[in-house]
């Protein structure tokens, strides 16, 4: 069955899909190390010969850099037992009972007493972070099913794009370069599975 972890496969090495010839972890982390220079290069062609609004500087490569290699095996996240599925579901955990907190925290006051009221709110936020770790999990499709696109490639983007200009304030044009890269490095995964698909 496709996804299904094969037999003496184990930890981030493990390889998925029913082939011999299917790509493991460490084969999309090291395209997406190996082929960034690439990226680097469409990025700054558009940039320079036409004229899309991108800027090329430090910060933005190098930022550029960490979304493309994460994005190189973000799609295996809709496999239970990748290293990616396994190391994004906590965070997307953590985010849920953050934002719970933020959003909800300073306005519950169970008790009279500020510092027993903080214990409570953190952990109604921790009980949420549980239901989004389920979530998670639940709503997560099959491997290899829309996770596996060119849509999430673009949803993807626009979530570093988002990250990288709200979070880190980063320019306009560096959070395009940014997100152009993460696009790039989600689509290297879905080229590479194809080509081991046809390889089989």
């Amino acid at each position: 069955m496709d996804g299904d972890l094969r037999a003496g496969d184990i930890g981030g090495g493990a390889v998925f899909g029913s082939g011999a010839a299917a790509l493991n972890y460490d084969e999309h982390v090291l395209a997406g190390i190996l082929t960034y220079p690439a990226a680097v290069f469409i990025l700054a062609v558009l940039d320079v010969h036409l004229g899309f609004p991108i800027e090329t500087t430090f910060m933005a490569m190098a930022l550029g850099y960490v979304f493309y290699v994460i994005g190189s095996d973000l799609p295996d996240m809709d496999h239970p037992e990748a290293l990616i599925h396994r190391v994004i579901k906590p965070f997307v955990a953590v985010a849920v009972g953050i934002s719970a907190f933020k959003n909800l925290g300073f306005a519950l006051a169970f008790t009279p007493y500020p510092i027993l009221n903080l214990a409570l709110a953190w952990f109604f936020a921790a009980l949420v972070a549980v239901v989004g770790w389920n979530l998670f999990r639940l709503l997560m499709p099959d491997h290899r099913g829309v996770v596996h696109s060119t849509v999430f490639a673009a949803v993807y983007a626009l979530l570093a794009f988002a990250i990288v200009r709200f979070g880190f304030e980063a320019a306009p044009g560096e959070a395009l370069f940014i997100a152009l890269a993460s696009f790039l490095g989600y689509c290297l995964h879905l080229l590479l599975d194809l080509g081991s698909d046809f390889l089989k």
